[in-house]
């Protein structure tokens, strides 16, 4: 027992010295600080990329890694939380070594750019950093445009630097809905781009104003100028992925369809048409309520509810009724707001992909009509 009170007391007397020492770290004349961006992986939430910041002194053996992208999967109602848009992101750290060994081993690109920094911006960011590791604001509520890992890094940058970084990247001028769909566009993706498509709202079709995404950061450092000459060093490639054959899947357009063609082909059938007035109802009522009950603001004002739309469920109500004066009048409306729906859409760049759906809830409905007239 005796033994167990040492061991307990010893462990406790290495955290609080850990924390203090993480909490008080005087960097000598030779620190660097450099921002690290990863390249994107192969799941969805890794397809974006990556961006931590590292701070290295070889004076004292200091090379750490500060990394904002952390998440618990064991957060009680982790989904629920994450869909309301109060999940708890934190900021954790790692060695220089381990972290690169990490991207190395899922064979995603690395890049550094080592930033020309006073001694004191240095030291004040490396407080900021230790600082939020080891205090309560460790903890952040992760926003998918407005709050990530890659906001994070460039407002405390921002924070010390004398010059903004530049907003000037591969991206600029497009909207944010362009900006994502064209990152989903590079790999096996198709069915998260259209999930994405039809779930994010009016707020995602505005030009991008700010830093959300590794690789827009990585170009809007590189751009930056300050008083005494550009704020990054030329970029070093840290690790370079190795080609990989692409592998056959079925999240592609072409399945896609390919599945919308048998659905129309079946959509002269009662159980046909009842089953997708039910499914296309549901998910705009499910949009309606995300959109009022969520905080992120990607998902409001969706204006894929007029094609999705939870009058389909008024609709079913009035084809189960055999009400058949009522069946015209809902689908009309419906089709009212699907072609209301086509106009605003003319100019997005989601138009392509929603077509084929857009195709099928138009047949469908105009076939309710014609068995409705015909019985």
């Amino acid at each position: 027992m005796r033994n167990i009170k040492v061991l307990t007391a010893l462990l406790l007397t290495l955290f609080t010295v850990s924390v203090k020492t993480f909490a008080q770290t005087p960097l000598s004349n030779r620190a660097e600080v450099s921002l690290l961006t990863c390249g994107p992986g192969n799941e969805l939430y890794s397809v974006f990329g990556h961006t931590a910041i590292r701070v290295y002194d070889p004076a004292t053996r200091f090379d750490v890694v500060y990394n904002f992208g952390t998440f618990d999967f064991d957060t009680p109602n982790f989904y629920a939380k994450f869909t309301k848009g109060d999940l708890q992101y934190f900021v954790s750290a790692s060695s220089y070594d381990d972290f690169i060994y990490t991207y190395q081993y899922y064979n995603r690109d690395v890049y550094e750019q080592f930033l020309n920094l006073t001694a004191q911006q240095k030291q004040d960011i490396a407080n900021e950093l230790n600082h939020r590791l080891t205090s309560e604001d460790k903890f952040y509520t992760y926003k998918f445009i407005h709050r990530n890992c890659t906001t994070m890094v460039a407002d405390i940058l921002n924070k010390y630097l004398t010059q903004k970084i530049s907003l000037t990247n591969e991206d600029s001028g497009l909207t944010y809905r362009k900006i994502i769909r064209n990152k989903l566009s590079n790999g096996n993706h198709f069915f998260e781009d259209l999930g994405i498509s039809l779930t994010f709202g009016a707020p995602t079709d505005d030009v991008q104003d700010k830093l959300f995404l590794p690789k827009e950061l990585l170009q809007g450092v590189a751009d930056t100028k300050t008083p005494v000459g550009p704020l990054a060093k030329p970029t070093v490639t840290v690790f370079k992925a190795q080609p990989v054959k692409p592998e056959f899947s079925f999240n592609n357009f072409i399945v896609y369809t390919i599945a919308i063609l048998i659905l129309l082909s079946l959509t002269g059938f009662k159980l046909m048409q009842r089953s997708y007035l039910a499914i296309a109802g549901l998910m705009g009522i499910f949009f309606v309520f995300i959109g009022f009950y969520s905080s992120h603001s990607e998902l409001i004002w969706n204006y894929n509810v007029l094609l999705c739309n939870p009058l389909l469920l008024v609709v079913l109500y009035f084809n189960f009724r055999g009400n058949k004066k009522a069946i015209v009048i809902s689908s009309y409306t419906c089709l009212a707001c699907i072609g209301i729906y086509l106009l605003y859409m003319l100019n997005k760049p989601h138009l392509t992909i929603i077509l084929p759906l857009l195709l099928l809830t138009v047949v469908l409905l105009v076939r309710v009509v014609y068995t409705a007239n015909k019985a």
